[in-house]
């Protein structure tokens, strides 16, 4: 391995480890965090690219943050990248459960610990609100992204429709989609 992904691999270690230090809510809330560091400031990925990443996470088993932390870390320093992003995000949230876990029988009916929970919460949704308004910009680009996510909102907010199913839905309208505008474009058979 080049020395150059053992530097990066522990810089993603480091940087990981931070964000996991402040994820609350959801792996959701982890991509606002990763679009602040790695688009914004350190301009090594794009949004597209932080939305594949996101899609193919989400569509692959296991948990969809670990996935992502994974992919990206892969992406940008090879296998040891991802590993050490996966083990940089995931370590506090074992350090933190370990904590709650010991003290839980002191804490669950504390008051302070219930408003302070409803606190995070009240800022989680709006983490991931900024974060799904960033990304939607440039993943909405077209009315057919426009009417997919619309029908899947829907969908989401009023019936109990598996998001498996959605997402599988959402690519077979794309292709669709796509296959009769290319057939437009080419023209009559002859």
């Amino acid at each position: 391995m080049k020395k150059s992904n053992w530097k990066a691999g522990l810089e993603l270690f480091w940087v990981f480890m931070k964000i996991g230090c402040f994820t609350f809510g959801s792996g959701w809330s982890v991509l606002a965090q990763l679009e602040e560091e790695y688009i914004n400031k350190r301009q090594m990925i794009t949004k597209e690219e932080l939305l594949e990443l996101t899609a193919v996470g989400k569509s692959v088993p296991g948990i969809m943050i670990t996935n992502v932390s994974m992919l990206m870390g892969y992406t940008i320093a090879g296998w040891f990248g991802g590993v050490c992003a996966v083990v940089g995000l995931t370590l506090p949230a074992i350090f933190i459960l370990t904590i709650v876990t010991y003290f839980y029988s002191a804490i669950k009916g504390n008051p302070w610990f219930g408003y302070a929970m409803r606190g995070i919460g009240g800022c989680v949704v709006a983490i991931i609100g900024s974060a799904a308004w960033s990304l939607g910009k440039e993943g909405l680009k077209d009315a057919l992204a426009f009417a997919i996510c619309g029908v899947t909102f829907a969908l989401c907010l009023f019936t109990g429709v598996s998001n498996v199913l959605l997402v599988g839905a959402g690519v077979a309208a794309a292709l669709i989609w796509f296959g009769l505008d290319h057939k437009k474009k080419e023209g009559p058979e002859k």
